[in-house]
């Protein structure tokens, strides 16, 4: 059978889309071509690749288990047939989508942009807010670049933790907490608190350390972000509970004071992630590489 490099190319795009449509906007291709490339595959394989559940598509376990395979594969062939050329940083013009939790983006953004702005003027960087839930737009290389506490577990998504910081609790001044004695968890657990969630959630992690004391809080509200968090703390009796590396950066102007967490919670981690076909882009490799340092160095 005579070998087409075509239908590598669309293998790859289907099974990291998994679906006709995805696939064809990914190869710039109709879906219709897309269609005839697929049944290409199928008499190739003499496997269905990807089959129709409902109104969406489901790997074969046959497609599951070459994905990976078939990536690499792909990613060789153009390492070969592309044209070799060196990153040169001082003619390079991109523009880079960043998206960044915004305590991240006030405490390593300034930090990226100015190594980005010395090495490489012509690049511009896109910071954009963090959705409420998983979204498609890294997968699809709308996306360039994340950073978070959450490590993807979706196909085709690196991620690299560069980052740890503990929790601490944030008040206003003057409230009681910051005048006992001790924070204890009990003391901790009788506060009222506002917690951070984009999805909405008034539970989280420190209600099970909570509950292995015997302790229970109340949540009077939740909120998208910690800046939020923090304009309702300013003004009442609320505390937040959030990593002392974002609130470090923020509380201090609001006149807000830190306290220890008296509860053994881990360390919230920090990612960067991205998709897998960029691993061999050298300005993104340059781009990840000055984001790794910037958040380590601040976080």
């Amino acid at each position: 059978m005579q070998l087409d490099l075509n239908l590598l190319a669309a293998l790859d795009a289907l099974l990291e889309e998994g679906s006709v449509a995805g696939a064809a906007e990914r190869l710039h291709v109709t879906a219709p071509a897309m269609s005839r490339s697929l049944s290409r595959i199928r008499r190739a394989t003499g496997d269905q690749i990807l089959v129709r559940t409902g109104r969406t598509m489901t790997p074969t376990p046959y497609a599951v288990a070459v994905r990976a395979q078939v990536h690499e594969l792909h990613q060789q062939v153009r390492g070969v047939l592309a044209p070799s050329r060196e990153l040169d940083l001082a003619t390079l013009e991109r523009t880079f989508t960043l998206r960044w939790h915004d305590g991240l983006v006030a405490l390593g953004g300034p930090a990226l942009l100015a190594a980005v702005r010395e090495q490489a003027p012509g690049v511009r960087l896109r910071f954009v807010a963090e959705s409420s839930g998983d979204t498609p737009e890294l997968r699809r290389g709308e996306v360039d670049l994340e950073a978070n506490a959450n490590r993807p577990a979706a196909p085709g998504i690196r991620a690299e933790r560069v980052a740890e910081t503990r929790h601490v609790i944030v008040v206003r001044k003057g409230h009681p907490l910051a005048l006992a004695e001790t924070v204890t968890a009990a003391r901790y657990a009788e506060a009222e608190h506002i917690t951070v969630s984009r999805r909405g959630n008034l539970g989280n992690a420190l209600d099970d350390a909570l509950a292995r004391l015997g302790l229970t809080r109340r949540v009077v509200a939740t909120v998208p972000t910690e800046a939020t968090a923090f304009e309702f703390v300013r003004g009442s009796d609320l505390l937040v509970t959030a990593p002392a590396s974002t609130s470090r950066a923020t509380t201090g102007a609001l006149g807000l004071t830190l306290l220890p967490l008296p509860l053994e919670l881990p360390p919230a981690a920090v990612y960067v992630s991205w998709h897998q076909r960029y691993d061999n882009d050298p300005a993104h490799t340059w781009l990840r590489g000055l984001a790794r340092t910037a958040l380590a160095s601040s976080v």
